[in-house]
């Protein structure tokens, strides 16, 4: 048994529970409350959460990169034997990427956290790193009703992040999140349930050893089917996305950037571990489905995007685009497209995260986040912050050079020749939409960046507006450093993912 993925989850539930304990309790919630514990607790889950981030780079450290493809690090353990149940762990050159993503950017948010207690900081606190075991946990699960577990573990804490902390509509969006995810998760469920039934195990790995076998055509279209709706709802795919754009706008920062940077990757990592390997012959009969799907997301996202007047809300519905890329990558079938949709992942989460990070801190000094009112010019008012904007919207639209350009253009080059029993006709129309796509993401970005960062800033009334303060620094700089080194050196990432995809997709 290895250690290391079970302390990678035992460290956040322990920290969580240590604030459930009365002494501690009383403290945070006492009349000392009021004069700094609050800042003193956000420093407390800094300290949890880096003690996670620590055990990631030490897994990455032992991680054996000449057999990415192998599960490493197991932990196969009895959970419930009555049932057959495991409580099976392990990580390859799927979830690496992943797992690292995730402590980073929950590290970060306690980093900012740090330099900005918010009212009710403990309960917030216990919030993120329920959320940050929850999300860990889905990526190192090799059973399929253990990832369901952990899977649903984290709507639980995010919904009271949307729900205590939120905007003036934090309510209704709370709701819709919860309606919504826990809909999908129940199609979800229906879907492992009949793969079980079919296979007689639970166990991911010889699943997708199998690769199908033993599974008539009909019944993996079937439990495909299922198993796409349930994670489509998280990704989200177009039409199912309607719940993202109202959490984005009410959730607070560290939730958006939360949301953004790994919950929705949940989704479109259930396609790469359980749907595409697992169920190859509904794979195949879905994909210009779930192609058709991508590309309509990536459209409209964009279009969705020159509509908005909130720069909150524009990030948010630019998540459907870029997760359309993703999408329309596994759609292909090929280990092209499978790598682009992995390494869009990660490039998402990074740049996304930058971006809420970013969008929080104008609204916070503007009050506001309303395009008009912000009435232009921040690069003259505060430059670094207009600076970083630029830089962050630049990379999300895809600039050769920085990370979001390789996930797009990889995307696409799977649909120019996607696997061989797909249509490849209907995947070059395929193309040439997400080409489209890719233009009017250059266009409302830089329409909003027109809006926003130039032009002549409007005569200040109220007291100077602060440039980027030091604890805002620590915590975008990693996801600025990060966004250059995959943009500029991309074999990091792809040597890590290739050798995983091909074993996935039945590779010798």
């Amino acid at each position: 048994m290895s250690w290391v993925p079970v302390a990678l989850l035992a460290v956040p539930l322990l920290g969580a529970s240590a604030l459930l304990l009365p002494p501690v309790r009383l403290r945070f919630e006492g009349p000392e409350a009021r004069t700094g514990a609050g800042r003193g607790v956000a420093r407390y889950g800094l300290a949890v959460s880096g003690i996670v981030l620590v055990l990631v780079l030490v897994l990455a450290a032992a991680f054996d990169y000449g057999r990415a493809a192998r599960v490493q690090f197991v932990t196969d353990l009895p959970w419930i034997p009555g049932l057959d149940l495991r409580f099976h762990l392990g990580v390859d050159g799927v979830s690496l990427p992943l797992v690292g993503l995730t402590a980073l950017l929950t590290f970060l948010c306690f980093v900012h956290l740090a330099g900005a207690p918010p009212d009710r900081a403990p309960a917030l606190v216990l919030a993120l790193l329920v959320l940050e075991v929850g999300v860990l946990g889905t990526f190192l699960a090799l059973d399929l009703l253990l990832f369901f577990v952990f899977f649903e573990v984290v709507l639980i804490p995010m919904y009271f992040v949307i729900a205590i902390w939120g905007g003036q509509n934090r309510r209704g969006a709370a709701v819709k999140f919860i309606l919504y995810t826990l809909l999908g998760s129940v199609v979800l469920l229906l879907g492992l349930l009949l793969i079980r039934a079919q296979t007689g195990t639970l166990d991911m790995v010889e699943l997708a050893r199998a690769h199908g076998s033993g599974m008539p055509r009909s019944v993996q279209i079937l439990a495909f089917v299922a198993v796409g709706v349930g994670l489509a709802v998280k990704t989200p795919m177009w039409p199912l996305h309607t719940w993202l754009p109202d959490a984005h706008t009410e959730a607070p920062t560290v939730g958006s950037v939360l949301l953004a940077g790994v919950l929705l990757k949940m989704g479109t990592y259930g396609f790469a571990r359980i749907a595409i390997p697992v169920l190859p012959d509904g794979a195949a009969a879905v994909a210009p489905w779930l192609g058709a799907f991508a590309v309509v997301g990536i459209v409209y996202g964009a279009l969705a995007c020159l509509a908005q007047r909130d720069l909150k809300r524009m990030i948010a519905y630019s998540s459907i685009g870029h997760m359309g890329f993703v999408l329309l990558g596994f759609a292909t079938l090929t280990p092209v497209g499978i790598n682009a949709a992995l390494f869009g992942n990660v490039a998402h989460g990074l740049i996304t995260g930058l971006l809420f990070f970013l969008v929080g801190a104008v609204k916070e000094r503007y009050g506001t986040a309303d395009m008009p009112a912000l009435g232009g010019g921040m690069l003259a008012r505060v430059p670094r912050m207009g600076a970083l904007l630029t830089f962050a919207c630049i990379a999300s639209l895809g600039l050769p050079g920085l990370a979001g350009f390789w996930g797009e253009m990889l995307a696409l080059l799977g649909a120019f020749q996607p696997a061989a029993v797909l249509p490849r006709p209907l995947f070059l129309t395929y193309m040439v939409v997400g080409g489209v796509g890719t233009v009017l993401t250059a266009a409302y970005f830089l329409v909003m960046l027109s809006r926003v960062a130039h032009g002549r800033p409007r005569p200040v009334t109220g007291p100077v507006l602060a440039d980027v303060r030091g604890y805002e620094l620590a915590a975008w700089t990693p996801l600025v450093a990060l966004i250059l080194l995959f943009g500029l050196w991309p074999k990091a990432l792809l040597t890590i993912t290739t050798p995983a995809v091909q074993t996935l997709l039945g590779a010798p």
